[in-house]
């Protein structure tokens, strides 16, 4: 219960911030941190650091000078190798005048809300999803309109009728998280047509966030890559696609993602970019450039790493008999539920305490995540073996 004088304080500002939510992942890290040997599966990253050749090329920057205002959309060095580095991996040409470097990919989320979304309209999630699109729809004065994906037998899926049924007049973008954090879901190629061409005919934006697109296994848990709304959509349409260099880079404490976008929204995301943050570090982005030209060696390490977790994960928590849960088919969690443990806050604190190990509360994810419980399995063998160990004083 708020004290009268902060009532007062919070009457004065907008009421979609005063009514901001505590982040339900926070709360459980900072609960954590008085554990100095927890073992932390909460949080989207391993525990592998910046590779060197990363962190020498922003440090080399720094010591040159490069530490004045720069391009808002982002270095064109920077620009022209996303450009490439996306075109040969979805095998379709992506122009550099179509990419913008941001604070992160939640900046890109924000100031792309900022822009789609507005007081009143609304956005159609699957859910459940990272908890931060809701916030961003909020912050700017929009509504989100959750679809919860179901889980079967053969994984999460989700269902497609039931997504466009619940677009409404007021709708202005549907947000797509594939790869899905928590779920590991994955789109098909063919809902992703049925999705373009339904957003196509009614002039609705798609929100894509693709930034585990190179997290994804096959039936056999073989890596593979995710089928992009860039390979069936042509560059002029109405998609944004969200990234990031924190997951493939191991870059998730330096804040730089990028988006792509039509060649006609330059001018505006260029704005947005000077309104919001003023661009990007110039020193950083020199950083980022060494992760894409020269940083694809780092990343099948991590993918190896990440593929020996899903493959880790599946085979101990199966020897769990209270532990419900579907091999992911992408991104790098978990998401498991326990019998008889319906509130995942709850639980996650007790886990920390019992256990001293790190895992997010479902519920922090939205409508479907309730009885769900979150681990990152992104991080390394003997890493991961021990906090299972420990978990099995709780769930075994």
């Amino acid at each position: 219960m708020l004290d009268k004088s902060a009532e007062q304080i919070l009457d004065r500002i907008q009421p979609q911030i005063a009514t901001l939510p505590a982040s339900g992942i926070i709360e459980v890290v900072n609960y954590g941190r008085k554990y100095d040997d927890l073992i932390k599966l909460y949080v989207g990253e391993g525990n592998k650091p910046t590779p060197d050749f990363i962190n020498d090329a922003a440090v080399a920057a720094l010591r040159d000078g490069r530490t004045f205002y720069t391009w808002q959309r982002g270095l064109p060095p920077l620009r022209d190798a996303l450009g490439s580095y996306l075109t040969n991996l979805y095998d379709t040409p992506v122009d550099r005048e179509r990419i913008f470097v941001t604070v992160g990919g939640m900046q890109a989320v924000v100031q792309t809300m900022q822009m789609l979304v507005g007081d009143g309209a609304n956005c159609v999630v699957p859910t459940p999803v990272w908890p931060n699109i809701y916030h961003a729809v909020q912050m700017v004065g929009g509504t989100s309109t959750k679809v919860p994906l179901e889980l079967g037998n053969d994984g999460w899926r989700l269902d497609v009728d039931k997504l466009l049924d619940a677009v409404g007049p007021d709708t202005r973008s549907i947000y797509i998280n594939s790869p899905g954090n928590p779920t590991g879901w994955v789109m098909s190629r063919d809902d992703m047509i049925r999705v373009r061409d339904f957003a196509r005919e009614r002039g609705i934006w798609i929100v894509s966030d693709e930034v585990y697109g190179r997290f994804t296994y096959d039936d056999r848990g073989n890596l593979a890559t995710a089928p992009s709304f860039l390979q069936i959509m042509e560059p002029d349409e109405r998609l944004i696609v969200i990234n990031t260099f924190s997951k493939n880079w191991a870059m998730s404490g330096w804040r730089i993602g990028w988006l792509v976008a039509p060649v006609a929204l330059g001018q505006t995301y260029e704005s947005l970019i000077q309104y919001n943050t003023s661009g990007v570090a110039e020193f950083l982005q020199h950083g980022a450039l060494a992760a894409v030209r020269d940083g694809e060696p780092f990343i099948a390490q991590v993918l190896e790493q990440s593929r020996k977790g899903r493959e880790i994960v599946c085979r101990r928590f199966a020897e769990f008999s209270r532990v419900r849960f579907a091999p992911p088919a992408g991104a790098f969690y978990l998401f498991f539920a326990v019998e008889g443990e319906t509130d995942s806050r709850q639980l996650a604190l007790r886990i920390i305490d019992e256990c001293h190990v790190g895992l997010a509360p479902g519920s922090a994810f939205g409508p479907g995540g309730e009885a769900y419980v979150r681990l990152c399995f992104a991080t390394s063998p003997d890493h991961l073996e021990d906090g299972i160990d420990r978990l099995a004083k709780v769930l075994g």
